[in-house]
């Protein structure tokens, strides 16, 4: 069987303290952001999908599994699937009224997570966050901001969030502002990759279980000086540079975040 995955080390955590309620939100943070394998009945046509689903106790489930080695070793071969960022399979299976059984025989990390499972996280992942006004504006200015205090399991989800941003920007610092709360300074982002950056900072904060901090995100361009401010008081995530440019493939369903494939 394959290497244990990220997933699987976030499940065990979690089993291992079920109490703890961070670990749990470590867990739904890494499914929203993975790449998820449904076994399907058939290829897929269009925008629709025919996934295995089986039922227990009167509830449907979807077959998921986060490697495609680990839904062929469920399968017993090769099988068709489809594959979706974990996001847009939560916002089809709570539509549909089904929940997920994830890696289901095959791996340490097998669940049954049930329907009322994926609405959580649909309504958590809807979280919108708030951006701050850029520091030069703000009274003070960057010599306002000062090295934040800031929790680990905040700081695990920001990079993790950041490291998978490859491309959206060059760099990004986290600071703290003189009258409270937390500021993310992302540098060198354009215009439209800075909503998903945003949404990314939020969904961090949300999923570290930390109701009582705030975090705002600004975005600025890069450049050495704004560099060398922020690295005075701010914690530097490094942004990945971008991949080589792949090949040109043809949409397939669940592609596009905005129109979740439908179940048949």
């Amino acid at each position: 069987m394959s290497n244990a995955t990220v997933l699987d080390t976030a499940h065990a955590a979690m089993m291992q303290h079920p109490e703890d309620v961070q670990l749990r939100m470590s867990f739904y943070a890494i499914l929203a952001d993975i790449e998820v394998f449904l076994l399907l009945d058939a290829e897929p046509k269009a925008e629709m999908i025919e996934p295995q689903i089986i039922e227990v106790d009167g509830t449907r489930f979807v077959l998921g599994f986060d490697s495609a080695e680990r839904l062929s070793a469920f399968s017993g071969g090769p099988a068709p699937y489809a594959a979706l960022s974990g996001r847009i399979m939560v916002q089809m299976l709570a539509a549909e009224g089904a929940g997920l059984a994830l890696n289901l025989e095959v791996a340490p990390s097998s669940i049954m997570l049930p329907h009322e499972a994926m609405l959580w996280m649909r309504d958590t992942l809807k979280a919108s966050p708030q951006e701050a006004e850029p520091a030069p504006k703000r009274k003070g200015g960057l010599a306002a901001l000062k090295s934040p205090d800031i929790p680990e399991v905040l700081l695990h989800a920001l990079d993790a969030k950041l490291s998978r941003a490859a491309g959206l920007a060059n760099v990004a610092y986290l600071v703290a502002k003189d009258e409270g709360g937390m500021m993310l300074a992302i540098l060198g982002a354009k215009e439209p990759a800075q909503a998903p950056l945003a949404k990314a900072a939020s969904e961090a904060l949300v999923f570290s279980g930390l109701e009582d901090t705030s975090l705002d995100v600004a975005f600025f361009n890069d450049s050495e000086a704004l560099r060398a401010q922020f690295a005075r008081a701010g914690l530097r995530f490094d942004v990945p540079k971008p991949a080589e440019p792949a090949s040109v493939q043809i949409a397939t369903p669940g592609s596009d975040p905005a129109k979740p494939p439908r179940l048949r």
